[in-house]
């Protein structure tokens, strides 16, 4: 299975508390979180030319990861179609954190995505509300994160095909954490937690959801033809 990572890089370059965290980048962190799965990983950047998303790169490509937060008026509207059209085709898409507000993960809910928010070291604490989903195996009760930034409801996407997570944070919020959605053949997994300012991409179970989360979304565990494989109707076998 190819991997691809996508990352703006933005505030590693800028912030050195982030850079402190993720030295290799949080594109980097979430690489070394799957590196154990025998995937074919790669990862793509912001200021690369088309972003590292290339048409190339995008046919081969069975599950993006996305993680964007300071520019995401910066990627090319050609670009954005481009990832949604390989997503309706079947890539796997998971969408991280701030990705909620992200050209293409705005495209294909079809809402402003909008939520409420506060970064003031608060503990979230990820419930499992669906301990039969593959994207939660090997996860106990929850998952509990000592420092990382609130998002509450309202968050403003249709309602999830699957709700996996919900969280719950010291100041009293909820917010649904893990939601999964089909769009055309493809997967979509969003994954809340993973703010560039604390160590979140390091803890062991977000490091297992993120696995998981890559084997659910991938197309090859469609009852379909993977995409680009289909014969013609001539070709099929008949009875």
């Amino acid at each position: 299975m190819k991997v691809t990572i996508w990352n703006e890089n933005r505030h590693e370059k800028s912030n050195p508390v982030v850079a402190e965290i993720y030295p290799e980048g949080i594109h980097g962190a979430i690489a070394n979180a799957l590196a154990e799965t025998g995937y074919d990983i790669s990862t793509a950047t912001l200021d690369e030319p088309e972003h590292g998303l290339t048409e190339e790169v995008l046919n081969e490509t069975d599950v993006l990861f996305w993680w964007g937060h300071l520019a995401h008026h910066e990627v090319s509207d050609e670009i954005v179609n481009r990832v949604h059209e390989r997503v309706l085709q079947g890539m796997g898409l998971v969408v991280l954190h701030s990705g909620h507000f992200s050209k293409i993960f705005k495209k294909l809910m079809g809402t402003s995505c909008d939520l409420k928010w506060r970064e003031a070291n608060d503990k979230e604490r990820l419930w499992v509300v669906d301990p039969s989903h593959p994207i939660a195996e090997g996860i106990g009760e929850y998952i509990e994160i000592e420092e990382e930034e609130m998002y509450g409801e309202h968050f403003d996407i249709p309602a999830p095909d699957q709700l996996v997570f919900v969280s719950w944070f010291t100041g009293g919020e909820v917010f649904r954490s893990g939601c999964t959605y089909q769009r055309g053949n493809g997967k979509i997994f969003y994954f809340r937690p993973g703010h560039e300012t604390y160590p979140t991409y390091h803890n062991e179970d977000v490091r297992k959801v993120l696995v998981n989360a890559a084997k659910w979304v991938s197309p090859s565990n469609r009852p379909y033809p993977k995409y680009g494989n289909a014969k013609p109707l001539e070709e099929m076998p008949t009875k």
